[in-house]
């Protein structure tokens, strides 16, 4: 396990798991999470949500993973844990580099440009309670994140809710744990119209 701080940003997080990535056919999903840190919960609810909207999650199962990865770790924050723990089981699950390096050079641009408009602001709602409620959103989220096996796009919309939770606990911004909500309400909307279009 390395010993590293949490990354400030999403591009931060994008290099390192790059990097952790070189080389090799697959990659775990431990050996991401050692990319990112273990020590507190914001850099994997980005990184579930980055997997998820990058071509990884059209990969069969992958959703249904990030979301038990999801539950697992962020069970841990309700119950007041500071460091999370995962079963080996799950964090020797690989995916392929290929796909994984395709989505990070996609979502690099994007990146570059959402972390110049990130900063802390609001930050009572990512503190204490404000933590706490994102944490069940997401919670939420990972709970039907099987069912977006059966529909297209919808990981990736799941994933947009993940990845911008995670930011604004990373950055401690609440302005995005607002645009979080407003993606995580829409979302089941924009589902239902899908299904039934």
């Amino acid at each position: 396990m390395d010993d590293q701080g949490d990354p400030a940003d999403i591009e931060q997080l994008l290099d390192r798991i790059e990097a952790r990535a070189a080389g090799r056919s697959h990659v775990s999903i431990g050996e991401m999470m050692d990319a990112v840190g273990h020590r507190t919960f914001g850099p994997l609810v980005l990184l579930v949500g980055l997997i998820l909207v990058t071509p990884l999650s059209g990969v069969p199962g992958i959703p249904t993973l990030m979301g038990l990865l999801t539950l697992l770790t962020l069970g841990q924050v309700l119950l007041g844990r500071t460091h999370f723990w995962l079963p080996g089981l799950l964090l020797q699950r690989q995916v392929p580099r290929q796909k994984l390096v395709q989505g990070l050079h996609i979502l690099l641009p994007a990146a570059r440009r959402i972390d110049r408009l990130i900063r802390p602001r609001f930050t009572f709602l990512v503190k204490g309670p404000g933590l706490y409620a994102m944490a069940l959103a997401c919670m939420v989220i990972a709970i039907v994140m099987p069912a977006t096996e059966l529909v297209p796009f919808s990981a990736s919309i799941a994933g947009v809710a993940l990845m911008t939770f995670g930011l604004a606990m990373i950055s401690k911004d609440g302005l995005l744990a607002v645009l979080a909500w407003g993606v995580s309400l829409a979302g089941p909307v924009m589902l239902v119209r899908t299904i039934g279009s």
